[in-house]
């Protein structure tokens, strides 16, 4: 037993020792030197290797003019025209280095320059870790390739992934633009900039800033999360994710989407936008809602899709599918919205319906005729089948005007005058002061005029043709107080700016702010770049 645990503790002597000496760092290795002196008061313990020194350690090459050989701490000093080639992946040149080949560390410095296939990086200082194969400097720097160059204060770079890493002020410059970061990870092979913490984009055509973000520098494609904004001249752009094709001048928007538009002083939002510069055009939906500020007034107008295209003065929105608008004193659905800046002219396309104050309007064919100097509403054209319909303000029954067409005229934005053309037939409620009603006025003409005064009739007037009277109440049977065609769509009313959604849609935008929440509630989680932007940089291992 005694012999088995001898042998056992022999077995293990020798396999630590194999350990040891597989352990034990490399030595450095002259390859070459005209002149090798040793001078003890000199450099004590060190070797003076002079003129075409070149030394070797485990795969790196070192060259220098002058070289001082430390062989028991495993240490070099070098001076002048020093070079350390890693393989084909670094290149590093100062005027004087330091290397030791116990750790693996190497230190250079006076114009100092590293140099790897993509790229070159000018420095006083630069220190390299071949264990971890890292590369930092901690004086100020610029870094060149073929289409960048960076400069920041102090920077890492990561041999194996090619990728420089800047935690201090950093900028890249390029011909289209220049990025500014505290926090940039960039790849010189790719070409691909991540960006963290509060940065930015210039360039003469617009103005971005993120505080996430990617950027390929190659292809010109980026993609934007937390705080991110696109802003041009006339246009700002924000988003909780944003896409930008600079070479396209193409962006996209996606979730929270707000586009400000300050020469036309209008917004549109929605949770999905497409944006092509230089067509100036707009394409919104999702919950897509078109804002147009005119003096105290704003117009809301909202479809599942909004369209936006050509400059200031030759601009057309359009909107479709299940549209819906607002304004203080006017409100309307139809199937979809056709409006030109140009002639002025906003067209209700597909079953209109229009209220204008309590009143509310119908007909095939609905035009809204705005005045091009003032940008407000001036007209209402409405053709065919045009039906005009109100309460009655204390009773039960309607004020209705039916006709084949409706020419309005507007007064600070109200309906003031309408003439009902062709066909005319009314049906009112007529009451004194005492707001008593009188009678219920019953008749038929070619042509009605109405004047309204606070979204209330005022007055009308008959022309030609005129037959008809005034009814006491109890004399009209209910049957006869109703025009053909009359239906009555209070229920559907838009009193307000939020009325424009549907139910369904509030609740579908309920769950994108809960889904934003959850997002931005999870800490470091990492940026999903969008596939246009191709993917994440791998680590090699």
């Amino acid at each position: 037993m005694k012999q088995l645990l001898l042998f056992i503790s022999c077995c293990l002597t020798i396999i630590g020792s194999q350990n040891l000496l597989a352990q034990a760092p490399e030595k450095i290795l002259i390859e070459h030197s005209d002149y090798f002196d040793v001078n003890q008061l000199e450099a004590p313990d060190a070797a003076l290797l002079t003129g075409n020194v070149r030394i070797n350690h485990d795969g790196v090459i070192m060259t220098c003019n002058k070289a001082y050989y430390f062989q028991k701490e495993n240490y070099i000093k070098a001076f002048g025209d020093v070079q350390l080639v890693q393989g084909d992946t670094l290149y590093l040149n100062s005027k004087y280095a330091e290397y030791n080949g116990n750790m693996k560390q190497a230190f250079a410095t006076g114009n100092a320059v590293m140099r790897s296939p993509e790229s070159k990086l000018v420095t006083d200082t630069i220190n390299f870790n071949r264990n971890t194969q890292e590369v930092y400097y901690n004086t100020a720097g610029t870094i060149t390739n073929r289409d960048n160059t960076l400069k920041s204060k102090s920077g890492k770079y990561y041999v194996v992934e090619k990728k420089f890493q800047f935690l201090t002020a950093v900028t890249i410059t390029n011909p289209k633009y220049v990025i500014k970061s505290n926090h940039l990870d960039y790849y010189s092979n790719s070409g691909h900039s991540y960006l963290f913490g509060p940065s930015t984009i210039t360039s003469k055509t617009n103005y971005i800033y993120t505080e996430k973000g990617f950027y390929d520098t190659k292809k010109n494609v980026s993609h934007f999360l937390r705080k991110s904004y696109i802003k041009y001249d006339d246009r700002l752009i924000e988003g909780d994710s944003l896409y930008y094709n600079r070479n396209k001048e193409f962006a996209s928007a996606t979730r929270n989407v707000k586009i400000t538009d300050s020469i036309n002083r209008g917004i549109v939002k929605g949770h999905y936008a497409e944006l092509y510069k230089n067509k100036d055009s707009m394409f919104v939906t999702k919950r897509a809602v078109a804002v147009n500020f005119v003096e105290n007034d704003s117009v809301y107008i909202h479809g599942q899709k909004l369209m936006v295209t050509g400059k200031e003065d030759n601009r057309i929105i359009r909107a479709f599918n299940k549209v819906r608008f607002f304004k203080i004193d006017m409100s309307g659905k139809c199937d979809s919205i056709h409006s030109s800046a140009k002639i002025g002219l906003t067209k209700l396309i597909g079953n209109p319906i229009l209220w204008n104050g309590e009143s509310q309007i119908t007909g095939d064919i609905m035009h809204l005729i705005g005045d091009k100097k003032t940008q407000k509403i001036d007209s209402l054209k409405v053709l065919n089948n045009t039906f005009i319909v109100s309460k009655d303000t204390l009773g039960t029954g309607f004020n209705q005007v039916k006709g084949q067409n409706l020419f309005g005229k507007f007064l600070e934005g109200k309906l003031h005058d309408v003439d009902i053309i062709k066909n005319a037939e009314v049906i009112y409620y007529m009451r004194n002061d005492a707001q008593e009603l009188i009678g219920i006025n019953k008749n038929v003409s070619s042509k009605i005029n109405i004047i309204f005064d606070k979204n209330q009739i005022e007055d009308i007037t008959f022309f030609t043709n005129v037959d008809g009277a005034i009814h006491p109440e109890k004399d009209l049977p209910e049957a006869e107080r109703v025009l053909k065609g009359l239906v009555w769509r209070g229920d559907e009313r838009i009193k307000s700016k939020d009325d424009i959604f549907t139910d369904e849609e509030n609740l579908e935008n309920d769950k994108l702010v809960q889904q934003g929440k959850d997002e931005n509630a999870k800490k470091n989680v990492p940026m999903k770049v969008r596939k246009e932007t191709l993917d994440y940089d791998k680590k090699k291992k």
